[in-house]
């Protein structure tokens, strides 16, 4: 509803200007004023066209005020120093919130524009672990907010397939005494024999040289050769790879495997177009110094072998072929490689990728490694978090039978973990503890309990009837401050989901989940509904947030109990 406000606002603002016959400019700043007394929304255009005009800031607001117009559901506009600050005519408002919350609310027209989104994308040489989780998590919650935002988004996962790391795994299989146990989950058995080998490495450096020989014979000798095992092993983690994201909410559109621009002729392509920026000596790199990037692109090893920079070349042209936008989620280790593949791809003709860089999590006591075998499994935060889910509920609801419980805690685990992620901005480093993430006071639970409470005080009313009344019909004067409160917060949504479509950001969708919570939960809280005079106002703003906070959970892959 803030996206219709601003609409109305900017359109009675470009009239003003243009009957004072001022340059009309194209991106006019609106913001929310910090004291509602200060009016509802405002903006500091003012400040904006100081400068063409060459006056105060506060002499322009009086000047747009005074021919200014305002149109509904504003009620006035006054010029408060230099910014022009619009007052709402409430009940008008309201009555167009209450009518704009349908199923689909946050849902944004179709822009037309297909956007390829690559996250996760972790080797396949072992489980999923915690190091990884941030960027499925922010990944996936992305995609969500893009398409609610009107965006045609394909999910991507770029399979690893030709790594140092699977040839590894491939030696191991030939030359250990490792069986990779059916009964097993797939990926952390080829995370066992992944941990061997890095200990034969220790013991023996010439296994390197061995695993450089399988290497090079997959991809340029004999790839018939090796192939089944190498498909086979990525198989096989990959498997456990989607059953764990599954569990956690997160699927991939497409997988797309880093060997096919080896054979389909891509990297020799790649290689041929950039011959004239490449230099050699033991191996081929670009040279960026010119583009104020000391250390080299390396696309060749000495043997002539591609790496995998060259291959993600390939990777970033194809999908700027295939896409009007192009992002990508990525550590924060990633920011050279990034520029100098932005080069390399102007070299190309390629687009440049958006990058989502974070900061990695650590575990209190320190940081994890799945060389090292050192580390905690997706599955086993998953595990944790259910137990202790459902250790809550058994003294919350010792009455719940055994299923529904699980089916709850299972809900509350997974949204825990994700929220706990989802809260804050990229750039800030995570730690993860368990209190914190999985607080049913302070953390996601909380926000699922607000739903819940709303989905049981509606059942309690039998108020399926009683919300098919007609909204002009109903009574809005008098309304108290945290009625207003909350239809206010329920109005945010659909500009919080585009400004975070457009920042590509994932943390104020949950900052907003949790603001409007806390909305409902103080209303409900102090509020009577059931047998009040307002029943059915009230009945509709209970439902209207049942429908807000569902919808924004969802954003974040969060599933919404009825029931806590």
């Amino acid at each position: 509803m803030y996206r219709i406000l601003e609409k109305n606002a900017r359109n009675s603002v470009e009239k003003a200007l243009k009957s004072l016959e001022w340059e009309v400019i194209e991106d006019i700043a609106f913001e929310q004023p910090p004291n509602p007394n200060m009016g509802d929304l405002a903006t500091s255009v003012a400040f904006q066209i100081a400068s063409q005009r060459k006056s105060s800031p506060v002499d322009i607001a009086k000047r747009i005020k005074e021919v200014l117009n305002v149109e509904s559901p504003f009620k006035k506009v006054e010029s408060i120093g230099p910014y022009l600050n619009f007052f709402l005519d409430n009940e008008t408002f309201f009555k167009l919130v209450l009518k704009s919350v349908q199923e689909n609310y946050g849902s944004l027209e179709d822009k037309n524009t297909k956007v390829i989104l690559e996250h996760t994308s972790a080797n396949p040489n072992g489980p999923l672990h915690i190091g990884h989780i941030r960027n499925a998590i922010i990944g996936d919650s992305l995609a969500r907010i893009l398409k609610a935002a009107g965006f045609q988004v394909e999910t991507q996962y770029y399979v690893n397939d030709m790594g140092r790391q699977i040839a590894m795994i491939v030696w191991g299989l030939q030359n250990l005494d490792y069986h990779l146990n059916p009964d097993e989950k797939s990926d952390i058995a080829i995370g066992k024999l992944y941990f061997e080998v890095n200990q034969e490495l220790k013991a023996d450096p010439d296994v390197k040289n061995q695993v450089s020989a399988i290497l090079r014979t997959y991809e340029e000798e004999n790839p018939e050769k090796l192939e089944f095992m190498f498909k086979n092993v990525v198989n096989k983690c990959l498997e456990g790879v989607k059953e764990t994201s599954h569990r956690l909410q997160i699927t991939h559109d497409r997988f797309v495997w880093e060997s096919q621009f080896i054979r389909d002729g891509s990297v020799n392509l790649i290689m041929e177009n950039l011959k004239d920026h490449i230099s050699h000596n033991d191996v081929s790199y670009l040279d960026l110094t010119d583009y104020g990037i000391e250390k080299e692109l390396i696309l060749t090893r000495s043997d002539g072998t591609s790496l995998y920079t060259t291959r993600d070349l390939a990777y970033h042209l194809q999908k700027s072929e295939q896409a009007d936008w192009v992002v990508d989620v990525l550590g924060s280790d990633h920011k050279l490689a990034i520029d100098q593949l932005t080069i390399a791809l102007e070299f190309l003709g390629g687009k440049t990728p958006e990058v989502i860089f974070y900061e990695f999590i650590t575990l209190p006591e320190g940081s994890m490694s799945t060389r090292k075998g050192v580390f905690i499994s997706v599955d086993q935060l998953m595990d944790e978090a259910f137990a202790r889910a459902q250790s809550e509920l058994e003294d919350r609801r010792p009455e719940l039978n055994e299923s529904l419980s699980k089916e709850i805690a299972e809900k509350i685990g997974i949204g825990a973990i994700r929220y706990f992620i989802a809260r804050l901005s990229p750039e800030k480093h995570l730690v993860f503890k368990w209190d914190e993430a999985l607080s049913f006071e302070r953390g996601c639970a909380s926000i699922q309990y607000a739903h819940a409470r709303a989905c049981k005080l509606l059942e309690n009313a039998s108020a399926k009837d009683k919300l098919s009344v007609e909204i002009d019909t109903l009574d809005f004067s008098d309304l108290n401050t945290l009625e207003i409160d909350l239809l206010k917060t329920i109005a945010k949504f659909t500009s919080i989901v585009e400004n975070s479509a457009k920042d590509l950001r994932v943390h104020p969708i949950a900052q907003y989940a949790m603001e409007m919570a806390g909305a409902f939960n103080k209303f409900y809280k102090s509020v009577p509904v059931i047998g009040s005079e307002k029943e059915i106002l009230r009945l509709l703003l209970v439902d209207k947030s049942r429908i807000t906070i569902r919808n924004c959970l969802d954003l974040l892959g969060i599933e919404s109990p009825d029931s806590m």
